[in-house]
C-alpha cells in the first residue's frame, strides 16, 4: 500500500468534515460552556433574602429569641465557610486562634461570640486578603438567606378579625414590601402556645425546625421561671448542651468527593469518544454518501486501492477526533490554570489524573484504539449505503448497541459501583475503550487495563481483516443491493 495515498485521503477527509458548519459548533461547545458556565450559575443562584415578619403580641421577648437564633445560625455558616475556604487553600496563618482556622469542630456559642468580638466577616475576609497568594479567588461572604422587618402598623394594630385579612394583603404585596412569611404569636402565649405562620410558598424544613427549636426553647424558660427558677437559672439549663468534634475530609479530599472529582477527565473522555463517534460517524456517512451521488469514487478508485481509501478515510477521522479533544483539553487546562473560582477549583484536582504517564499512555491508547473500533463499522456501512435513508438503517442498531450499555456503565461509575456489569463490559471489545477509560479515575488493576488493551488491539486487527474486505467488496459491487448471503459471502478474502 501507497502510504502517500492514505495520507493524502485522510488529509481530504479531515478537510471534508472540517469545513462542516456542525464540526465548528460542537468544537466550540465546551469553550462555550465553560464561558458561559459562571454567568449561568450567578443568574440561577437565588441570592435574595426571604422576608418574614414576625409579630409578637405577647409582650414578651419571643420576637427577639427568633431573631437572635436566626442570626447566630447565620455567623456559625458563615464560620463553617470560611473554615472550607481556609482549609481548602491552607491559610491558617491568617490567624491561627480564630474559630474558622479550626476544622474539625462543631460552632458553638462560644465559637461565634468569639468570631464577633474578633469583628465578624468582615474582619476575617481583610486577614485572609492579607496571606493569600495571587490568583486564589477572596472569601465570598454567603448572603444571609432571611431577613426580619419590622411588623408593618397595619398587622400591630389588626384585631384577631382583621388578621387573616391583612397578612393576604401583606404577602400578596410586591417589591420592596414584599413578604414571604408571617409569623404571629398570640397575646395569651403561652398559655396558649399556638403560633400561626403564614406562607406565601411553601416554608423551609430548616426554617421550622429552628423556629419551633426557638420558641420551644422560649416557652420552657417561661415555665421553668414560673416554677420559681431565676431567669438566669432557666437560661442556664436551656443552654446546656454537648460539644460535637466534627471530622471531615479537606475539600475534595473525601473517598466519594476524590473519587467523583478524579473521574472526572476519564468520564469526560468516555463521554467525548461516544459522542464524537456519533458525530463522525454521520459526517462520514454523509461524505460516502456524496462520493456515491457525485460518482467520485470511480475516479478515487482508478488512482487508489479499496485498503488506502479505508484506511485514508479511517486515519481521517481519528484526526478529527484528536483535534477536537485536543481544544477541548486545553479549554479545560486553560481555565483551570489561567483563573480562578469555582470552576477552577473543581478543575484542578479533576486534571490530577493527568500527572501520571502510565494514566495518560493509557487514555490516548484506549481512545485512539476505541475511535479505530467503533470508525470502521462506519466507513463499512458508507461502503454498503447508496443513500443517507440506507445508512441510517444500518447506522441505529449499530449506536443502540452501543450507547444503552455505556448510558448505565457511566452512571454505575459515578455511583462507585464496580459490579459484574462493568467488569462484563470491560472484556467485551466493542464497549471496552469506554468502560477503561470511565475506570481510570475510579481505580482499574493493571493486568485489567494490560488484559483488556491486548484483547482490543486483537478485535481491532480482526476488524480490519474482516470489515476490509467487505468494504473492498462492497465498493466493487456498487449498485448491487446484496442480500445476506451475498453480504456474508463478501467477508471472505479476495484475490487480488
Amino acid at each position: 500500500m501507497n502510504r502517500s495515498n492514505i495520507l493524502l485521503v485522510a488529509a481530504r477527509e479531515f478537510r471534508q468534515i472540517a469545513a462542516m458548519k456542525s464540526f465548528w459548533l460542537t468544537l466550540m461547545l465546551l469553550p462555550i460552556a465553560l464561558a458561559l458556565g459562571p454567568l449561568v450559575g450567578q443568574a440561577l443562584d437565588d441570592d435574595e433574602e426571604t422576608r418574614v415578619v414576625v409579630l409578637d403580641r405577647s409582650g414578651g421577648t419571643a420576637r427577639e429569641a427568633i431573631l437572635a437564633r436566626f442570626e447566630f445560625e447565620e455567623d456559625r455558616y458563615r464560620l463553617s465557610a470560611l473554615s472550607r475556604y481556609v482549609r481548602r487553600h491552607g491559610l491558617e496563618q491568617a490567624d491561627p486562634q480564630a474559630p474558622w482556622t479550626q476544622h474539625d469542630r462543631w460552632y458553638t456559642e462560644a465559637d461565634v461570640a468569639t468570631f464577633r468580638a474578633q469583628g465578624g466577616i468582615d474582619a476575617a475576609i481583610a486577614k485572609l486578603d492579607a496571606v493569600k497568594p495571587e490568583g486564589i479567588a477572596s472569601f465570598e461572604a454567603p448572603t444571609p438567606q432571611y431577613e426580619f422587618p419590622e411588623a408593618p402598623e397595619t398587622l400591630v394594630s389588626a384585631s384577631e378579625e382583621q388578621l387573616d385579612e391583612r397578612v393576604d394583603a401583606l404577602l400578596d404585596s410586591e417589591g420592596e414590601e414584599e413578604v414571604a412569611t408571617v409569623v404571629a404569636i398570640g397575646r395569651d402565649y403561652p398559655a396558649d402556645p399556638t403560633i400561626r405562620l403564614w406562607s406565601n410558598e411553601q416554608p423551609g424544613t430548616g426554617f421550622i425546625t429552628v423556629l419551633q427549636d426557638v420558641l420551644t426553647g422560649d416557652l420552657r424558660q417561661r415555665l421553668l421561671t414560673q416554677r420559681g427558677l431565676s431567669p438566669q437559672e432557666a437560661a442556664a439549663i436551656q443552654s446546656a448542651a454537648p460539644a460535637i468534634a466534627v471530622t471531615t475530609p479537606p475539600p475534595g479530599g473525601g473517598a466519594r468527593e476524590a473519587l467523583l472529582i478524579r473521574s472526572i477527565v476519564p468520564l469526560a473522555l468516555a463521554y467525548i469518544l461516544m459522542m464524537s463517534l456519533m458525530l463522525s460517524g454521520s459526517w462520514m456517512l454523509q461524505g460516502s454518501v456524496e462520493e456515491r451521488s457525485n460518482k467520485l469514487l470511480e475516479s478515487l478508485l482508478a488512482c487508489i486501492r479499496p485498503e488506502e481509501l479505508m484506511y485514508g478515510k479511517l486515519l481521517g477521522a481519528l484526526a478529527v477526533g484528536l483535534s477536537m479533544i485536543l481544544v477541548w483539553v486545553g479549554c479545560a487546562a486553560a481555565v483551570a490554570f489561567a483563573t480562578h473560582g469555582a470552576i477552577a477549583d473543581m478543575i484542578r484536582p479533576a486534571l490530577a489524573p493527568l500527572t501520571s504517564p502510565g494514566i495518560i499512555l493509557a487514555m490516548i491508547y484506549f481512545f485512539v484504539a476505541g475511535y479505530v473500533a467503533i470508525s470502521i463499522l462506519f466507513v463499512s456501512i458508507g461502503a454498503l449505503a447508496d443513500s443517507m435513508s440506507e445508512a441510517q438503517g444500518y447506522l441505529m442498531p449499530i449506536l443502540l448497541a452501543i450507547l444503552l450499555p455505556i448510558t448505565f456503565l457511566i452512571q454505575a461509575i459515578m455511583m462507585g459501583q464496580t459490579g459484574l456489569m462493568v467488569q462484563v463490559l470491560t472484556w467485551v471489545p466493542l464497549w471496552t475503550p469506554f468502560t477503561v477509560l470511565a475506570r481510570l479515575g475510579a481505580g482499574i488493576e493493571m493486568w485489567e487495563i494490560v488484559g483488556s488493551g491486548v484483547l482490543l488491539a486483537g478485535f481491532v486487527w480482526l476488524e480490519l481483516v474482516f470489515l476490509g474486505r467487505l468494504f473492498r467488496a462492497s465498493l466493487l459491487a456498487q449498485g448491487q443491493k446484496p442480500g445476506m448471503k451475498q453480504l456474508f459471502e463478501r467477508f471472505r478474502a479476495v484475490r487480488e
